[in-house]
């Protein structure tokens, strides 16, 4: 029968939606189907900083996660913009997992909102449906909280499907439908590929799964490097990472390849910070400070070099990660190599909460 298929792996994606937001809501109940933007302080159109998320009535007026949020000013100005409060949405994201934990054979947390579930004791794809509509209640009665859940053979399946049927959705995709699933998708939708990875793969002719999977490994790699043979797996369903019990955030990073080697120092200094902003992004999603901070770059030739400092006290404001990144990266710009990659990461990871006096 469909959905029966005892000898696959059953995984799980549970993804709250616009968690944040939802958290201000339902603490504050009045907020509900108006704009709720999470983020930096607009200051009347001249803020600078980003969106942390926004509700889906933001959402309708243009305003997405990490969009500056001068640009979300200006798109909805009536919105109510709210600075985060990370302790709260950490006690929030507590609750939640101990109701996915219950449900679970294995549970690993990626996030404060979100979670792989190995679920393989269900045994069948009709039963792990049932198990998603049991945990999307339970999550509404215990916790206030709308989650989506996809369900498939991996992890790279589970999170495509999680965010397919948003909000409050569930999508199982069972073994022999994987790639029927797969082939309509974007290629953003695949693990790793970023705004700039998506317009190289635009510019190539590669708009969706299926176009992807017909290309020959050898292209991709020789496009993308290591990271092209990757691509080809997850175009063709392959994806055999376990659901791990132990995972923790060590360290937050984000890099960038230039797709030419640059001697352009300002564009340098510029992608840093974009790689910088989208740190500070994913610390919000984790509700994390950090005290080290380290900036990479790599010369044409390969030749790769780093530099880290420790900071006294934990920092959590963008205005400090750019600063200190900044710091970090001048003494690589003297002289006249030109760039093939750069890089920023943040490490020492702390709860704000963590932070605050006793008593």
């Amino acid at each position: 029968m469909p959905g029966t298929h005892p000898g696959s792996r059953i995984i799980l994606h549970a993804d709250l939606d616009c968690f944040f937001a939802a958290v201000e809501e339902r603490e504050n109940p009045s907020l509900k189907g108006r704009p709720v933007i999470i983020g930096s302080d607009p200051r009347g159109g001249a803020g600078r900083g980003i969106v942390a998320t926004a509700n889906y009535a933001a959402r309708r007026f243009g305003v997405r996660s990490a969009m500056p949020i001068s640009i979300a000013w200006r798109r909805c100005p009536q919105g109510i913009y709210l600075r985060p409060r990370f302790a709260l949405y950490s006690g929030a994201s507590r609750e939640v997992m101990e109701v996915l934990r219950a449900g679970a054979d294995v549970l690993e947390q990626v996030g404060v909102d979100e979670a792989y579930l190995d679920v393989s004791s269900r045994r069948t794809f009709e039963a792990a449906r049932d198990l998603c509509r049991e945990l999307q209640r339970a999550v509404l009665e215990q916790a206030r909280l709308s989650i989506s859940i996809g369900a498939g053979p991996s992890k790279l399946v589970a999170k495509i499907a999680s965010d397919h049927r948003k909000p409050g959705g569930i999508t199982v995709v069972i073994p022999s439908r994987v790639r029927e699933f797969l082939d309509p998708q974007p290629v953003r939708a695949l693990r790793g590929v970023g705004p700039k990875t998506e317009g190289r793969l635009l510019e190539l002719g590669f708009r969706t799964v299926a176009g992807l999977r017909a290309a020959s490994r050898a292209r991709l790699a020789r496009e993308f490097g290591k990271f092209g043979d990757y691509l080809w797996e997850q175009a063709h369903g392959e994806d055999e990472r376990p659901v791990d019990p132990v995972w923790e955030t060590k360290s937050v990073g984000r890099e960038h390849t230039f797709l030419s080697d640059t001697g352009d120092r300002d564009e340098v200094r510029e992608t840093l910070l974009s790689c910088v902003r989208r740190v500070h992004r994913d610390m919000g999603s984790e509700g994390v400070w950090c005290r080290t901070l380290t900036v990479k770059v790599r010369y044409e030739g390969y030749e790769t070099h780093s530099r880290q400092t420790t900071l006294r006290l934990a920092a959590g404001s963008l205005a400090q990660l750019e600063a200190g990144a900044l710091a970090l990266l001048e003494p690589f710009l003297r002289g006249e190599r030109k760039f093939r990659l750069v890089g920023f990461s943040v490490g020492k990871l702390t709860p704000p909460e963590d932070l605050l006096p006793l008593g």
